[in-house]
């Protein structure tokens, strides 16, 4: 199970992914707006975020821009989830950083199918990391 924190400003699109990725056995945490992301990042330490670009108080592009750039969630994958499909866009997502992009309307089998190769469990990460050699 991983904890997948879920950004997006529509409250319709956020319930069916809870419910979708909750039903998979994950465990998720939603934010509303951009300016909640990196809060919620520091209290719940997600696996993946799932982030949508048009969003009120901070877009999608700047919340990336600052998780790359934060030494604690500058690993975490995030899937931009949104309806910009501009090829400067998307090119500019991956440039960011973002792990995988997806243009909505999607299909939701295929968002978790994205989610199920991401979402490496955290302390799956961390046993990891202790098991290289420095």
């Amino acid at each position: 199970m991983a904890r997948v924190l879920i950004a997006d400003d529509d409250p319709l699109l956020r319930g069916l992914l809870q419910h979708k990725l909750a039903a998979d056995g994950h465990l998720v945490i939603v934010a509303e707006d951009g300016g909640e992301v990196l809060g919620l990042i520091r209290e719940h330490h997600p696996d993946l975020i799932v982030l949508d670009a048009m969003m009120p108080v901070m877009d999608g592009f700047e919340v990336l821009r600052r998780l790359k750039v934060d030494a604690e969630a500058a690993s975490i994958p995030v899937i931009m989830l949104t309806a910009l499909r501009r090829e400067a866009d998307v090119v500019g997502a991956l440039q960011l950083g973002a792990a995988d992009y997806l243009v909505k309307p999607f299909i939701p089998d295929e968002l978790l199918e994205r989610v199920r190769r991401l979402a490496v469990p955290q302390q799956v990460q961390e046993d990891d990391r202790a098991r290289r050699p420095r």
